[in-house]
């Protein structure tokens, strides 16, 4: 079976929160920007997994559970993508992981590199985050 992990994309006031992920050659896609989440643990359903990664990296709970929003099998691993309001500000979260986390528009997603305070440079977004920002682009095109 091949492993599985649970994504957060969470949206305050029409952007989407994203993390800059750590420098370290052991992680994947290191000092690419993704999303807030990680691997289920054994036993572990993804909405529990994404719950458990988004307090362990962001000190935070959703007050609603996020919805499923869509599973994707095509990589190296599945991914379980949800989706949720960040109900609070950027200021009120604490980032335990990761060295930058940042609210992005759509335009700036779709652009493949971000501007990081922290480094003073653009950092590219990670490649298997594009299935995300398709289906997020369809989305306002079928408005």
């Amino acid at each position: 079976m091949k492993p599985a992990v649970a994504l957060a994309m969470l949206q305050r006031e029409g952007r989407w929160l994203l993390q800059l992920r750590d420098d370290i050659d052991s992680i994947i896609y290191p000092g690419h920007w993704g999303l807030f989440g990680g691997h289920l643990d054994p036993g572990e359903t993804a909405i529990e997994a994404v719950h458990r990664e988004l307090q362990e990296e962001i000190d935070w709970s959703p007050s609603v559970p996020l919805e499923p929003w869509f599973s994707d099998n095509s990589g190296n691993r599945v991914a379980h993508v949800f989706r949720g309001d960040l109900t609070v500000p950027l200021s009120q979260l604490q980032l335990k992981e990761g060295q930058e986390m940042k609210l992005i528009s759509l335009s700036e997603l779709e652009r493949e590199s971000i501007w990081s305070e922290r480094q003073q440079e653009l950092r590219p977004v990670a490649p298997r985050l594009s299935i995300v920002i398709e289906r997020l682009l369809q989305k306002c095109h079928d408005h």
